[in-house]
């Protein structure tokens, strides 16, 4: 045990944690001639495509110092405020972490909160400045940031370049002689902790752990604590860039076990593994639940695929942990899940995969999110879609979810970003001086206003500059009010949302000249509406599609014209009573789209 290190990288995004975890694994010869390629890791397409990390990667190196051999199992973590959760768990199965800061930009918000995380988990941090190769570097700065956040002694600062390679040995040494060994018992009873876990049509669920206590061997029995499920131990084995099978593991390492789960409600994260003869006294406390932000209702397009959308989003709860969804049934698009998100990109992330990874093609409701409505009765209720809300005069107060946020920008872009926040209804708690020219905001801002385009806003005003950080604060009153959209008197509850009064009557509006662009004209006329309760705020009409009936008229008199348009004035209106109108998909998304 004395010889294994756990750490875990963390960073902001974009700040070379994936890079520099591939320096990592080909000076140790983890990987080697056809498999080094950048972002080695990084195995899913959509990461490579979009050149972000959404799922954390483990994998064990061996390193050699000083004629010892070490065993570090580093674990590459996401930087996306999307994905904090994936890093809260990888923390969890670590001793260390190194913590990245591009020379180029500094420290960023997300990394302060995973800082903070990690500190509170009592890591050992080892600070890394990133990107030293660049024109752009500001070695000084940077380090003088470090200093005030760290408290560390600049000395201690590792300059680095995963591009180039640069500094490397020294991180490796550093984290031989840094972090410390796990500790743990490798006699007492089993105790591991899954982190993770995979599908594999094959094999059946993975599941990843770490060993708190004791020693586990190939064809053991054990038990899952949490669902009280007994296994074999069928394989087990450490990560290496395949898995790599082993006779037994003992404390402080980190591996994967393989005992033919099929069904994916069997294995939680956060849940201990222990021996069926010889059990723990009581299990690792896991990770705390996941707090969904966005909610929004994932339909399939075809009612019949219902049952392969529950399983295709099992087995993805499976890979992403952050995931919720329960069964809900919608007027327009009949059954299908209500799923919560951590967030927009998350939300995209999940959509996407779901297409690649499942084949489901499925329509997204407008996101929202969670409110608490108190009735006159006395009751309180959890509303997570508008359709759900009580009878207007039934509420007493509808309470909405607030977040604290973190904005940290060069002082130039100020004065835009406090305009975008106040439009949002944020109230500003302080602002202070980081360091030089690079200052913290902090505002309280309701979570339904930053839901859909608040961070896209945020960095195209600030030219990619500030950095956004966001937790839970609560709920309070507000004055809010559900708009509903009407397609011919018929509320279309997919379209619906709960606004805020002031912002009602605008957005209302806006979305009805967007639903005019995008429904294509019908036979007869179609009213798009926007209402509040009983009252109408905004109207537009999509013209019909006229044949012209008088064209075999030339000349005599008026009557037979009028005849004709009368006879087809009555086909429309029989027409209209029977016809009806589909939203296309893209005006779904348009909708949310509307700046």
């Amino acid at each position: 045990m004395k010889r294994i290190r756990n750490f875990c990288i963390i960073a902001h995004i974009d700040h070379g944690k994936s890079t520099l975890a591939d320096r990592l694994l080909e000076y140790t010869e983890t990987v080697s001639g056809k498999d080094l390629q950048a972002q080695v890791l990084d195995n899913m397409d959509l990461e490579r495509e979009r050149g972000i990390t959404i799922k954390s990667h483990a994998i064990q190196m061996n390193y050699k110092l000083n004629g010892e051999e070490y065993i570090l199992n580093l674990i590459d973590t996401p930087g996306h405020v999307d994905f904090s959760y994936e890093v809260s768990r990888s923390i969890a199965a670590c001793e260390g972490a190194l913590l990245i800061i591009d020379a180029t930009q500094g420290i960023q918000a997300q990394t302060i909160s995973n800082l903070y995380m990690a500190v509170e988990h009592d890591l050992e941090i080892i600070p890394i400045m990133n990107k030293m190769d660049m024109d752009s570097a500001m070695p000084e700065e940077v380090e003088d940031q470090i200093v005030q956040l760290l408290g560390v002694k600049p000395e201690e600062i590792i300059r680095a370049s995963g591009k180039t390679g640069m500094g490397i040995d020294e991180i490796l040494e550093a984290i031989v002689e840094r972090i410390p060994a796990p500790v743990g018992d490798p006699d007492a009873p089993l105790q591991a902790l899954i982190f993770d876990s995979v599908f594999n049509s094959f094999r059946g669920i993975i599941a990843y752990f770490k060993i708190v206590n004791g020693t586990i061997n190939k064809g053991d029995l054990v038990k899952f604590v949490a669902t009280g499920k007994e296994y074999d131990a069928d394989e087990l084995g450490v990560l290496k860039l395949e898995m790599l099978p082993m006779e037994s593991l003992s404390a402080g390492n980190v591996g994967y076990i393989i005992s033919g789960i099929k069904t994916s409600k069997e294995v939680k994260v956060g849940d201990t593994i222990t021996h069926v003869k010889r059990p723990c006294d009581k299990a690792i406390s896991g990770f705390e639940e996941v707090k969904p932000m966005v909610f929004a209702g994932v339909y399939p397009i075809d009612a019949e695929d219902f049952e392969d959308l529950r399983n295709s989003l099992e087995k993805l709860q499976l890979n992403d942990a952050s995931l919720t969804f329960e069964p809900e049934s919608s007027v327009a698009l009949g059954f299908g899940f209500r799923c919560g998100f951590l967030g927009m990109l998350h939300m995209e992330i999940i959509q996407e995969r779901l297409d690649r990874e499942f084949d489901m093609n499925v329509i997204t409701t407008v996101p929202n999110v969670s409110y608490k409505v108190h009735t006159k009765k006395g009751e309180l209720l959890e509303v997570h879609n508008p359709s759900g809300l009580p009878d207007i005069m039934a509420i007493e107060t509808i309470e909405e979810p607030y977040i604290r946020a973190s904005i940290i920008t060069a002082t130039d872009y100020i004065g835009p970003i406090m305009t975008l926040c106040l439009g949002k209804r944020g109230e500003l708690i302080k602002q202070e001086y980081v360091s030089g020219n690079r200052i913290e905001l902090v505002y309280d801002i309701p979570l339904g206003e930053i839901v859909f385009d608040f961070y896209d806003k945020l960095k195209s005003i600030s030219k990619g500059y500030a950095s956004f950080d966001y937790h839970m604060n609560g709920y309070r009153p507000s004055k809010l009010i559900k708009l509903d959209i009407l397609l011919n008197g018929e509320p279309v509850d997919a379209l619906s949302s709960l606004i805020h009064f002031d912002n009602a009557v605008t957005l209302g509006r806006r979305m009805c000249e967007r639903l005019r662009e995008l429904i294509p004209r019908q036979q007869f006329d179609i009213a798009i509406q926007a209402a509040i309760g009983a009252k109408i705020i905004a109207r537009e009409t999509i013209k019909a599609l006229r044949k012209d009936v008088t064209a075999k008229c030339y000349g005599g008199d008026v009557s037979r014209k009028r005849k004709l348009l009368e006879k087809q004035k009555k086909g429309k209106k029989r027409m209209k009573q029977i016809g009806s109108v589909e939203v296309p998909q893209k005006a779904f998304l348009a909708v949310l789209k509307l700046d």
